[in-house]
C-alpha cells in the first residue's frame, strides 16, 4: 500500500487548507485511516482517524477546526483544516492500517509541510 499526501503549503493565521492522501488501493479495503503530524522538536501526533464504518475521532487539538472525509471512488482521504493557527504548523502525513485477525499492518506515506504564519 503507497500512500501519498498532497496540500500543504502556507498560510497565514485563520485561513484554511485541505489537504488529500491517495492510497494506492481501494480504501474500501483498508480499515483505519489516519492523519498524523510532527512539528520540528515535538512528538508526532495523531491528529485526526477514520475507521472502516466511517467513524472519524480528532484530536483535542483540532476538535471543531479539522474534519476528516473521504472518497472511496477516489481512493483518497482528505483533512479538510480551518482557523489554522501557528501551532498546526507541522509536516502532516497519511497512514492506513490493514487488520486480519490479529494481525495489523501499518503502511506510512510522505508527508506535506503545512506553515501558519502569525
Amino acid at each position: 500500500v503507497q500512500l501519498q499526501a498532497s496540500g500543504g503549503g502556507s498560510v497565514q493565521a485563520g485561513g484554511s487548507l485541505r489537504l488529500s492522501c491517495v492510497a494506492s488501493v481501494a480504501i474500501t479495503s483498508l480499515d483505519d485511516m489516519h492523519w498524523y503530524r510532527q512539528a520540528p522538536g515535538k512528538r508526532r501526533e495523531l491528529v485526526a482517524s477514520i475507521s472502516k464504518d466511517g467513524t472519524t475521532t480528532y484530536a483535542d487539538s483540532v476538535t471543531g477546526r479539522f474534519a476528516l472525509s473521504r472518497d472511496s471512488p477516489k481512493n483518497t482521504i482528505y483533512l479538510q483544516m480551518n482557523g489554522l493557527k501557528p501551532e498546526d504548523t507541522a509536516v502532516y502525513d497519511c497512514t492506513a492500517d490493514i487488520v486480519r485477525g490479529p494481525i495489523r499492518s501499518h503502511y506510512y506515506g510522505q508527508g506535506t509541510q503545512v506553515t501558519v504564519s502569525s
